[in-house]
C-alpha cells in the first residue's frame, strides 16, 4: 500500500542531487570537464591545420572553440523535455492547445497524463477499467480514509462505510459491469477528495 495523498501526487517538487552526487560532479569538476575537453578540441584543431599545411592563430582556435561550446550548451539547455512515455503524438509535439507543454516538469500535466491513457484505454475495454483504475481510486480513497481518519476499508470496513458514503463504497466494492461516464468519474471524484 501506498502512502501517497492525492494532494502530494498534484505536487511538485525537483529532487536535490544527494551530497556524494554534488562532490562528485560539482561545479568545479564541470568546468574541468569543459575545459580539458576544450583543450583536447584545440589540439586536435592545432595538429590536423599543421598537418595540411596551414597556420591558424592559436588566439583564434581558442575563441573558435569557445564559440562553439557555448552553443552546444545553450543548445542543450534549450532542448524540450522527452515525451512521457506512452503519450500519443501530441504531447511529442510540446503544446498543448497554443500552451507550452513542458512535460516532465509539470506535475499536474505528469498526473493527469498517469490517468488519461488508462482512461483511454478503458473506454473501449471495460475490464481495463476494472483491471487498473478501479485498483487506483481503491488505493487513493484508502489513503485519503488513513490520513484523515485513521483507517482503512480492510482495517476497518464498517467505519470506512460510513465515511465513503453508501455510493463510492458499492462503487469501489462492486466492480461496475460498464466504465462509468466522464460525468460519474468526476462525481466519484469529488466524493472522494471530500472525504
Amino acid at each position: 500500500m501506498s502512502s501517497t495523498s492525492i494532494d502530494d501526487l498534484l505536487s511538485f517538487e525537483e529532487e536535490r542531487p544527494r551530497a556524494d552526487e554534488r562532490d562528485r560532479g560539482g561545479r568545479v569538476g564541470q568546468v574541468l570537464r569543459t575545459l580539458a575537453g576544450m583543450a583536447a578540441v584545440v589540439v586536435v584543431l592545432v595538429a590536423g591545420l599543421r598537418a595540411v599545411g596551414l597556420r591558424v592563430s592559436l588566439l583564434i582556435l581558442v575563441a573558435g572553440v569557445l564559440a562553439l561550446f557555448a552553443v552546444r550548451r545553450i543548445v542543450a539547455a534549450l532542448t524540450p523535455p522527452p515525451p512521457l512515455p506512452g503519450a500519443g503524438p501530441r504531447a511529442s509535439v510540446g503544446v498543448d492547445d497554443g500552451v507550452w507543454n513542458w512535460g516532465a516538469r509539470d506535475a499536474l500535466r505528469t498526473a493527469i497524463n498517469g490517468w488519461e491513457v488508462p482512461l483511454d484505454w478503458s473506454a473501449t475495454r471495460p475490464e481495463r477499467f476494472t483491471k487498473v483504475i478501479l485498483p487506483r481510486l481503491g488505493e487513493l480513497a484508502d489513503e485519503r480514509l488513513r490520513q484523515r481518519h485513521g483507517v482503512t476499508r480492510e482495517s476497518d470496513p464498517a467505519r470506512a462505510r460510513a465515511l465513503l458514503g453508501e455510493r463510492l463504497w458499492t462503487f469501489l466494492e462492486t466492480p461496475p459491469r460498464r466504465t462509468p461516464s466522464p460525468r460519474d468519474l468526476a462525481a466519484i471524484v469529488a466524493e472522494l477528495e471530500s472525504i
